[in-house]
């Protein structure tokens, strides 16, 4: 890591983090609604499920972090910030004036591409500028700002439930809001200096890395993405069910009101906020990973078993709320956002993270389209069930191939893996470097 006045400011990891703001917050401020947008626009099944699937949940978001990964590490990782947050400005202007489905699914597609461009730049950005004893700490930052965009939306939602869709539109105007906010800011945030740096040696050497042959082409690099994209992937499955879908499951399959719906999702978030910055951002460049990995995961599957086998009940409600909540803030996202911006080298570290998205976030608008189905013919008990699997795999995964890398910086990282900094294998080099994935 290049030395820079920059590296660990608060001030830019703040101004980056907006974008895992406004990632989630479009996310639950459509989940938010969503009972309310199908009223309104008699919505089947299929559309519901297609609004998911189309989303920052989903494909959209998975298609502007394969398009924006790509153009972070060839253009560098300003040029995301500065044009992404006005594509999703736009997006959410859109669904905030919608007038039938067409356009409603138009919006949602917008800010979904513009939030999955954004999101691997704002990672590798953060990791790049931030010093080796405090790189979990600044992905945790992030991570709480992504935390923060649901609690906050969620209880805008509660405020504004008696303004029926109104107050949906109103959550989505606020978001444009922000989105206006985030490219003030990040418009003017210095180059990476990595980035800078990396593109100066391949000015000297006259290289011309190919976007995605190196990346696929090395046996070190095949490990490091089947490990985070099953970390990461099998997680998500279910978080990203919950993040659109958990309130349509509180109202249809537990039978509260949207307002009791939208207050839980509020609670299990602040709850999440709270683990993320007291938790990760605290604790994750001091303490053992194979074990805070652990933790966090254990968590999250046994809260889907209470949620699934003791019935939708109060007791069993409020208990799922607390658990999931601190295991989604010391959970798999928050390793992946650090592990993905560490296992790879400057070169294509973003563009990496860009097709690792675009897996998980496909799969998930998949698992988006097929989760209203099983939940409506096979019952809450089967979904469940498909939930606490799709966590235990993600356990098992981060928990026997913990990478180590904790205290150093990323060069050292890349060079004990590849044999040099940045990236490219020594003579010596045998593949066998990281084994740890």
């Amino acid at each position: 890591m290049s030395d820079s006045s920059g590296k660990g400011s608060l001030k830019s990891t703040m101004a980056v983090s907006l974008t895992n703001f406004l990632d989630s917050g479009c996310i639950v401020a459509g989940a938010s609604g969503l009972t309310l947008w199908t009223h309104e626009f008699g919505l089947s099944s299929f559309e519901v499920g297609l609004l998911g699937a189309l989303s920052a949940n989903a494909f959209g978001s998975a298609i502007g972090a394969l398009i924006g990964g790509h153009l972070s590490d060839k253009y560098g990782r300003k040029v995301i910030y500065t044009y992404d947050m006005i594509i999703y400005l736009l997006g959410a202007l859109i669904v905030t004036f919608s007038v039938n489905f067409p356009m409603l699914l138009a919006g949602f597609i917008v800010t979904g591409i513009a939030v999955g461009a954004g999101v691997p730049a704002s990672w590798t950005y953060i990791s790049e500028t931030s010093e080796d004893t405090d790189r979990a700490r600044n992905i945790g930052i992030s991570q709480f700002a992504w935390s923060m965009g649901p609690a906050l939306i969620f209880t805008l939602g509660v405020i504004f439930a008696p303004l029926g869709l109104l107050g949906n539109r109103i959550l989505f105007a606020i978001l444009a809001v922000v989105a206006f906010i985030a490219w003030s800011l990040q418009r003017n945030l210095d180059e990476s200096k990595d980035w800078e740096e990396q593109k100066a040696k391949e000015k000297l050497s006259g290289e011309k890395p190919h976007p995605y042959k190196e990346l696929f082409s090395n046996v070190i690099n095949i490990k490091s993405l089947l490990f985070l994209t099953g970390v990461y992937m099998f997680w998500n499955l279910v978080a990203g069910a919950m993040g659109f879908f958990m309130p349509y499951v509180y109202e249809t399959a537990g039978g509260l009101t949207n307002l009791q719906a939208n207050l839980l999702q509020a609670v299990l978030w602040v709850f999440t906020a709270l683990a993320t910055y007291f938790g990760f951002a605290k604790y994750g460049d001091k303490a053992n990973h194979r074990i805070f990995f652990f933790v966090g995961a254990a968590m999250a599957a046994a809260s889907w078993i209470i949620l699934t086998f003791a019935g939708m009940n109060w007791t069993s409600l409020w208990l799922f709320v607390i658990i999931w909540g601190v295991s989604a803030g010391i959970g798999a996202q928050a390793w992946y956002a650090l592990w993905a911006t560490e296992l790879f080298p400057t070169k294509y570290r973003a563009g990496s993270q860009g097709v690792m998205f675009f897996v998980v976030r496909a799969s998930a608008g998949i698992w988006s389209i097929i989760f209203p189905t099983i939940l409506s013919t096979m019952g809450f008990k089967a979904a469940g069930t498909f939930m606490i699997v799709l966590l235990l795999i993600s356990l098992v995964i981060g928990t026997i191939w913990t990478p180590q890398t904790r205290g150093k910086s990323l060069e050292e990282i890349s060079k004990e893996r590849y044999g040099n900094a940045d990236g490219s294998a020594t003579d010596s080099d045998d593949s066998t470097s990281g084994q740890e994935v």
